[in-house]
């Protein structure tokens, strides 16, 4: 596994809102769909039951995300995930699946204040309004593909790292001061 290495180097915007890239972080996708062993696998990796549908289990610095019905996306500290992906594969011998470092395909970043979901309300077509704890949301941040989760005062949002320039420049631009809805 390389050094790790931010998309963007820490960076950071404070408006109404503030805005910090919190990369870098271990992400295995695991995609299983039925098959035996898929739970004790999650739980030995992030520590985590299987999500329901739409939700992300946290446990710590870990966690465990529904991203569709036979994919998941497992969260935990950038040095873990080879150890992590071992256990995947103990776990899940014999099982058909798949367990992929992507690691270093994604840039992480954190959205808080008390107007934080002002600034995502801009850019994604989302009730922010029901959007319930715990609850994952896959859809676009304007252009292009995210997923983000509500927790701890704030929203963490997951996106491609080749695109993660733009989504920094479409947050800090949506949270300006003078912007507030």
């Amino acid at each position: 596994m390389s050094d790790p290495v931010s998309a963007l180097g820490g960076a950071s915007y404070a408006g109404f809102a503030t805005i910090r890239e919190i990369g870098p972080l271990g992400m295995i996708t695991l995609r299983a769909k039925d098959v035996k062993g898929l739970e004790k696998a999650i739980k030995a990796a992030v520590g985590t039951k299987v999500p329901a549908v739409r939700r992300i289990e946290i446990a710590g610095d870990n966690a465990c995300g529904w991203m569709s019905p036979d994919e998941y996306l497992l969260i935990l500290p950038y040095g873990g995930v080879s150890a992590a992906l071992a256990k995947i594969s103990a776990a899940l011998a014999g099982e058909h699946h798949l367990a992929v470092d992507v690691s270093d395909a994604r840039a992480v970043f954190r959205v808080e204040g008390v107007a934080a979901a002002d600034v995502l309300r801009k850019l994604m077509p989302v009730d922010f309004d029901r959007l319930q704890p715990g609850e994952l949301r896959r859809t676009r941040a304007a252009q292009v593909p995210a997923a983000f989760w509500q927790a701890d005062g704030g929203f963490t949002l997951v996106s491609f790292r080749s695109v993660a320039g733009y989504v920094m420049g479409l947050l800090s631009h949506s949270a300006q001061p003078g912007s507030e809805l």
